[in-house]
């Protein structure tokens, strides 16, 4: 049997692929339970210091698979819904909070919930076929997996409305000039190698800091400024007591290049 999930192991990256290839890599609940399970796997892993979020196939994402939504619409057993509290609110708030950097590399099409994963990352690479699509309305649905708490931060809230109401797919450069890409790569079988060398380079870096820069923006994202300073306070507290800290103080005045160790 096929694995909905990939984990490759590269050093101290770790590259998830969503392998439903002949399905758009569409979420059913094989893959979603994957993805749920092995991030909170990764969240405690030591050896991982930073995530790539890819997609099998020449695709990132087409989001919920509808074959397996509507078999569960028209069972009498399941609520077809119910995947949101099981598999996307968990899967959101443990991409979201991972304290180590996440990099999206988004080939082609990314819709729906596939889109909202890649906004959870923390820096996305596309290619020329790169393609985002909120296609939830256009089932009757209400965003998922984070898109309303992502999407506004990412393009402002009167985008955000426009692209949810309206469920029109936005072309890479596009997608660029509004912040849902951080770099747009020329060719598209470089968007995974250029997502994976990011992602080396992140986690050779000060890995706890990194960390604590993704809590201080969520909660200055949502807080008052005294919410940020005290956020800011407790970061440089932990940060503050690190082996990378002292190491990468010291490398500074003897003017070398500190070695982090994510400690």
């Amino acid at each position: 049997m096929t694995e909905p999930l990939l984990v490759d192991r590269t050093d101290a990256v770790v590259t998830l692929t969503l392998n439903r290839p002949t399905a758009m890599n569409a979420l059913d609940v094989a893959l979603k339970e994957a993805l749920r399970d092995t991030l909170a796997e990764l969240e405690t892993d030591r050896t991982c210091r930073a995530v790539v979020l890819a997609g099998a196939g020449g695709q990132f994402s087409a989001g919920q698979d509808l074959r397996e939504h509507v078999a569960t619409l028209e069972s009498t057993k399941g609520d077809a819904l119910a995947t949101v509290g099981a598999h996307y609110n968990p899967i959101a708030a443990r991409l979201a909070n991972l304290p180590k950097p996440v990099v999206a590399a988004v080939r082609g099409m990314a819709a729906g919930a596939g889109a909202s994963l890649a906004f959870l990352a923390d820096i996305r690479i596309g290619g020329p076929r790169t393609k985002f699509l909120m296609a939830f309305a256009k089932v009757g649905l209400a965003a998922d997996t984070g898109a309303s708490w992502t999407l506004p931060r990412l393009v402002g809230h009167a985008k955000a409305v426009e692209l949810l109401m309206l469920a029109e797919p936005v072309g890479a450069e596009e997608a660029r000039q509004l912040g849902l890409l951080n770099q747009l790569v020329a060719d598209d079988e470089q968007v995974l190698p250029t997502a994976q060398e990011l992602a080396a380079r992140l986690a050779a870096g000060p890995t706890v800091a990194y960390g604590a820069i993704k809590r201080q923006l969520s909660i200055a994202d949502a807080g008052t400024l005294a919410d940020a300073l005290a956020a800011e306070a407790q970061a440089q507290t932990i940060c503050g007591g690190t082996a990378d800290h002292r190491a990468a103080t010291h490398a500074f005045v003897r003017k070398e290049q500190p070695v982090y160790e994510g400690r």
